[in-house]
């Protein structure tokens, strides 16, 4: 039975020599601290300097041993500790009927049973530009002061939780995290990790739970590779290809429209053509998000060219045509008011006879 005193309550003695204060150890532990996994094996020795105690003994709530007589070192064991809140005690009494008591430090710890990661409510695939919330689950786990939560993008650490609780039974903690999904992370593996860290008695390195990997599936609309209006300047008979892929989530679906109703193009990105008329023919790619149309531009190589030597070929013509008929004009202006040359004459009179 342990006795309780003011010299009961400590294993060391302050002692003053000369002006100077000394710390007397009278019980020494080996390990000083314990930092046990719940359900482990566990022992540690305490042993006096007092050269003749009257008994030493060791007080828990699993393994005590009492009191026993004439032992300056005494060793305490545990097939499996399981008590949360012991506090083991090793304790000489002195012949003098004092006690000096020495409680050993222990930390017991439980890893977690499960640590997942699921959407916090919400279910389905994620909306690109839309906040959503990621919730990492740790269950059973203690002392939870020294748990730490950190979240993972491939192998980019993006976000650490710690966590203030006292209690030092299991408990069941949680880790939120907030993002707002890009194309960009489409396929991107999220994990949590839920670390124990135990300090300089606890295991090393310290131990880790890993969350499987949460495969982010995002939609997001349509987008070209290229966006601005192609334009092709062709002759007759050149072959073309129109380039209308598109990348979104689900997969696009194409549809074209052309300058000739009656032509059809199919449902597929790429086209290749050697008989297209001028004109815009456009294609559009949609899907349950959202859609996008392109534009592909078909001009007549060089008919600019032959139109403006056209006119200018009907205006030569044009002008030799009215050179012709003023030169003409002239010429016979001249032949009716000119000297060398008659106009018109009267018909002749015939002459009367007589009868």
């Amino acid at each position: 039975m342990m006795v309780n005193g003011i010299v009961g309550l400590f294993s060391w003695i302050i002692v003053v020599t000369g002006g100077l204060t000394q710390t007397v150890s009278y019980l020494e532990m080996n390990p000083s601290r314990l930092v046990v996994r719940y359900g482990d094996s566990v022992s540690v020795n305490c042993s006096t300097s007092v050269a003749d105690p009257d008994g030493m003994g060791w007080e828990a709530s699993q393994g005590g041993t009492g009191l026993v007589d004439d032992v300056t070192s005494l060793m305490w064991t545990v097939d499996s500790w399981e008590d949360w809140n012991g506090s083991p005690k090793c304790f000489i009494n002195l012949k003098n009927g004092d006690q000096l008591v020495e409680t050993l430090g222990v930390t017991l710890y439980q890893l977690p049973d499960v640590v997942s990661i699921s959407p916090l409510n919400h279910t389905g695939p994620m909306l690109e530009g839309k906040k959503y919330k990621l919730q990492c689950d740790v269950l059973n786990v203690a002392p939870v002061r020294n748990l730490t939560v950190t979240w993972y993008k491939g192998n980019e650490t993006i976000k650490t939780d710690s966590y203030s609780d006292q209690s030092k039974t299991p408990v069941n903690e949680s880790s939120i995290l907030t993002i707002t999904p890009s194309r960009e992370d489409d396929g991107a593996l999220y994990r949590c990790e839920a670390q124990l860290n135990l300090g300089p008695e606890g295991p090393h390195p310290s131990p880790v739970n890993t969350s499987e990997h949460h495969n982010m599936l995002v939609h997001y609309p349509p987008v070209f590779l290229s966006s601005s209006p192609k334009t092709f300047e062709l002759k007759n008979g050149d072959e073309v290809t129109f380039n209308c892929t598109a990348t979104g989530n689900p997969a696009p679906v194409y549809s074209w429209q052309t300058p000739q109703p009656q032509e059809n193009m199919g449902d597929q990105p790429l086209f290749t053509s050697s008989s297209l008329l001028p004109g815009t023919y456009n294609c559009t790619a949609s899907n349950d998000i959202g859609k996008q149309t392109k534009l592909f531009i078909i001009k007549r190589k060089g008919s600019s060219s032959g139109t403006t030597a056209g006119i200018v070929m009907a205006l030569l013509a044009l002008v030799a045509l009215v050179s012709v008929c003023m030169v003409y004009q002239k010429q016979r202006s001249t032949l009716v008011t000119g000297t060398g040359i008659a106009g018109p004459q009267p018909y002749p009179r015939l002459r009367q006879t007589g009868t």
